[in-house]
């Protein structure tokens, strides 16, 4: 590895904040990529000595600015502003950008279960990204988060009224993953790349049946909470109703415990910790 800094893509964002934070905890050669540098998480990662760069996922230049010299590029792709051409779009400037500066590695962050033919949209736009990245040369790493246990927080209004909506059986296990344990093991990638080249990841930090979720959340709030199944078709976006069919049957397939054995040392969130951290001052 050389020492270049290493370039979080999205570095105010989700992903790329827990990446970014992870980062930090082990090193200072951060990059960052930002399309504000004036908002204020930017700020706090400059604060935090990384060097902030302006740029978007849609344009070569500025990528091409951002990966120069780098070491290693964490990458991300949305269809959640324009559609999933969109970020099969931003999928090939980054692999564009990539190639033309010789990344030494490329982590892009892709969703469990988009190697399967799930037939949810965004899930298939990032099998296309998935597949050129393969086939470009770049050394590479994909990583497949499942379902994020901070998703919950959209639904924070509802849950601390008692209700948890979700569009699945409350016996149906869902895996899901804290942002934080991505960053985690994202950090450990980028930094120690040799047994990751080349390889596919799925990423799963704990499995818990929405009705089991609805008790945590109930006991991080002190008070009961009921799951409540949202049915599909009031769910709007094809997309996202394609997804939750997908949950429902196959669902996720990590197998967690070969996860552990074979990434010895990192710690796993469970969603029992991460409700009472993020509900658990809201009693």
């Amino acid at each position: 590895m050389n020492d270049g800094p290493i370039l979080v893509l999205a570095a105010t964002g989700g992903q790329g904040g827990a990446v970014s934070e992870a980062l930090l905890v082990r090193t200072s050669h951060l990059r960052a990529l930002v399309r504000d540098p004036t908002s204020s998480s930017a700020g706090r990662l400059a604060d935090r000595g990384a060097e902030i760069i302006t740029g978007s996922l849609e344009d070569v230049v500025s990528l091409c600015a951002a990966m120069h010299g780098v070491a290693a590029v964490y990458a991300m792709t949305t269809p959640f502003e324009s559609g999933v051409e969109a970020e099969i779009a931003q999928g090939r400037a980054i692999l564009t950008a990539a190639r033309r500066e010789h990344v030494p590695h490329l982590v892009f962050s892709s969703v469990a279960g988009a190697d399967r033919g799930s037939g949810v949209p965004h899930f298939e736009s990032k099998a296309v990204i998935e597949g050129e990245l393969a086939a470009s040369g770049i050394p590479y790493t994909i990583l497949g988060p499942t379902y994020f246990f901070d998703n919950a927080l959209a639904g924070a209004r509802r849950i601390g009224e008692g209700v948890l909506e979700l569009p699945l059986p409350s016996d149906r296990p869902l895996q899901q993953l804290a942002r934080v344990d991505l960053g985690r093991f994202a950090a450990r990638v980028l930094l120690e790349p040799n047994g990751y080249l080349g390889r596919r990841i799925d990423l799963a930090g704990d499995e818990l049946t929405p009705r089991m979720m609805a008790v945590e959340l109930g006991r991080a709030l002190g008070r009961t909470v009921r799951h409540e199944r949202v049915a599909l078709e009031a769910i709007r976006d094809p997309d996202q109703r394609a997804m939750w069919r997908f949950l429902d049957d196959p669902g996720y397939r990590v197998d967690m415990r070969e996860l552990r054995a074979a990434h010895p040392g990192l710690a796993w969130t469970s969603f029992a910790g991460w409700a009472g951290r993020a509900f658990g001052t809201a009693a």
